[in-house]
């Protein structure tokens, strides 16, 4: 026992929170009661004497996930963008450090977030150790190998969102991480993603067993997707390996090519991808479940009321930028997107748009709901099909298939049948990349996307001088620090370096 305290100690060290953080229920699909045993993490790594307890210990990481997920805090760089913002006071100050670009290391949220992604990281780490040997049980080796290929793909996603935000990150693959871990560089960073990836695609199924739509378990199309996803971050800044273009192309019509495999598929009317009622749909490509009913501790956390001014009780946390608002497309897409039924020129407080993704259509969520059943669309279906024509385009193989990728999104955006051809709204010739890039922006607005498009496009002083431009509705939180791409990637934590220097940045 006086051994293991002192390999608790190297994880404390680190700064990880601890290797689990059980909560007393979970949601995959509905209210499931799937409450893994504590005391079971809290043994030395050690080989499963069972598919059950290995599926326990898997629960145990969708329950730090959604822990972590259910709230603002996991997405928090994503104000960085130029299409969300914060109320310009209250208690909105760690939110308000990334839209003004001014993210210290003390900031409570990055903080808060590094230990969530790390715990998952730890989680996985240990759930792989511990996995080692059971192909000599006899055991179903078919459901083994799904098991270890989704903690292959949960680890695979905590290291692609904490990238995201730092840039060079650690990269611990053992349950007890070195005490002396350093950065990685950002290329082997990919590299392992990469390879997490591969694994979760080779070893998940077409569709996950016993699961509905949306693929709150992932199946093989959604490890393929955030490959997809991985490669066009890799072709971009700050590696720019611009062969992953072709790469990123390639998986993505590998998704589509098999989409009916997969479930996956666009919705007819992009508003009802926000109502309470279809929280669980094909063009989730994974998604991060919820049960408010279920209780505080498995709801989310950051709709509804946190997207509402205080003229309606609201929290102010996230609001749409104005520039923004004003310059979306109108049509379908737009009333998809905001609640224009609210001029937010009236308010009188702040006087900010507001996102009907976040607030939620009118009279689908209850007055002032705090706590609600909504889920994360972690990676929508459209998102593959703009990575593919993105992708096409960049790497100079704009196909009739990327084409028609783009025009799906297009037709959808103007209320039409996304599968049916319209001379009016289709495009197939001009410049496919920066055309899907653009459509990229209207489609994802308010979905914690948009600041890494114009991270790894280098686009951030482009779009946030034209947000804070002469003449431009003046926004509330005005640009304060360096939009340069030295202040792109937020810092590592100051508890973490205190804890161990190496992680400096």
């Amino acid at each position: 026992m006086k051994n293991y305290k002192s390999k608790k100690n190297i994880v404390k060290k680190l700064g990880y929170a601890g290797l689990i953080i059980a909560i007393s229920a979970t949601v995959l699909q509905g209210c499931a009661n799937l409450d893994p045993d504590p005391v079971e993490f809290n043994l030395p790594p050690e080989s499963f004497a069972s598919l059950t307890d290995f599926d326990k210990g898997i629960t145990g990481i969708y329950s730090t996930l959604l822990s972590a997920a259910q709230w603002t805090t996991f997405y928090a760089a994503s104000w960085a963008g130029d299409d969300i913002t914060t109320h310009f006071a209250s208690n909105k100050a760690d939110f308000r450090q990334f839209d003004q670009r001014v993210v210290q290391s003390t900031n409570g949220r990055l903080l808060n977030n590094w230990n969530a992604i790390y715990n998952i990281v730890n989680t996985a780490n240990s759930l792989l150790e511990r996995s080692q040997g059971m192909e000599n049980l006899d055991v179903d080796q078919d459901r083994l190998n799904i098991l270890i290929g989704e903690v292959y793909f949960l680890r695979g996603m905590a290291l692609l969102h904490a990238t995201r935000v730092h840039g060079k990150i650690p990269i611990p693959l053992t349950a007890i991480p070195d005490p002396n871990i350093g950065l990685s560089e950002q290329a082997d960073v990919y590299l392992q993603i990469e390879s997490d990836f591969m694994e979760a695609e080779l070893r998940l199924p077409d569709i996950y067993p016993g699961q509905e739509a949306g693929a709150p378990r992932p199946n093989k199309g959604s490890a393929k997707s955030l490959l997809a996803r991985l490669y066009l971050d890799w072709a971009g800044f700050p590696v720019k390996d611009a062969s992953k273009y072709t790469s990123a192309a390639t998986k993505a019509k590998e998704v589509i090519d098999n989409a009916a495999l997969y479930q996956f598929e666009l919705s007819d009317n992009l508003e009802d991808l926000w109502k309470v009622a279809n929280r669980f749909n094909n063009e989730s490509v994974f998604t991060i479940s919820y049960c408010g009913s279920c209780g505080f501790n498995t709801a989310n956390l950051k709709d509804g009321i946190l997207g509402l001014p205080s003229d309606f009780g609201g929290w102010q946390e996230t609001f749409a930028e104005i520039k923004y608002f004003e310059d979306f497309p109108e049509g379908a897409r737009k009333e998809a997107t905001y609640r224009t039924d609210l001029d937010y020129t009236t308010f009188s407080d702040q006087k900010s748009p507001i996102f009907k993704k976040i607030a939620g259509p009118v009279n689908d969520l209850p007055a002032a709901a705090f706590i609600t059943d909504r889920n994360d669309f972690y990676m929508r279906y459209a998102e593959v099909l703009l990575i593919y024509a993105e992708a096409s385009g960049r790497s100079g193989a704009s196909s009739a298939d990327a084409w028609e990728a783009l025009n799906m999104i297009r037709r959808r955006a103007e209320g039409l049948p996304y599968a049916t051809s319209d001379a009016t709204i289709d495009v197939t010739s001009g410049d496919l990349a920066e055309l899907a890039f653009t459509e990229r922006k209207w489609e994802f607005a308010g979905e914690y996307l948009r600041w890494f498009d114009l991270v790894r496009m280098e686009k951030v002083e482009e779009a946030l001088i034209a947000r804070d431009s002469p003449g431009a509705i003046q926004e509330h939180n005005e640009i304060q620090g360096d939009l340069g791409t030295n202040n792109y990637f937020s810092p590592v934590p100051q508890a973490i370096i205190d804890l161990n220097p190496n992680l400096g940045n």
